[in-house]
């Protein structure tokens, strides 16, 4: 992906979030930290994406584990797809687990929306 240009899908929501000492994993560049903006979107394909970047900027990359497979993201009233990006962004930001000491950053592998969140 590498940049998420504003053509936002007319369901898209957008937070801006800080990141766990751990950052939030990305497919293009790896972990991301500090002030983030976090995109959750309907896609055709009936999945939604999440994206994140840097706050202020053009530049956004793909969450790890994104897309999430829903069936019907598309086909989501505004109340549900709010919801889900909300489940989604206290997942993104719960730090990661510790290994040799160090925070591990965060993504959606794991991530299932039927159960709210981890599974």
């Amino acid at each position: 992906m590498g940049s998420t240009e504003d053509k936002a899908h007319p369901n898209e929501t957008r937070s801006t979030v800080t990141s766990t000492t751990g950052g939030v994993m990305t497919e293009e560049v790896g972990a991301v930290t500090g002030e983030l903006e976090v995109a959750v979107r309907p896609l055709v394909t009936e999945d939604i994406e999440v994206t994140v970047r840097y706050a202020g900027t053009d530049e956004g990359y793909t969450v790890e584990g994104s897309p999430i497979k829903l069936g019907k993201a598309d086909g989501l009233p505004p109340s549900k797809l709010r919801e889900l990006h909300e489940r989604l962004v206290r997942h993104l930001t719960t730090p990661g687990k510790v290994v040799d000491g160090n925070e591990q950053a965060t993504s959606l592998l794991g991530f299932s929306p039927q159960n709210g969140g981890d599974g």
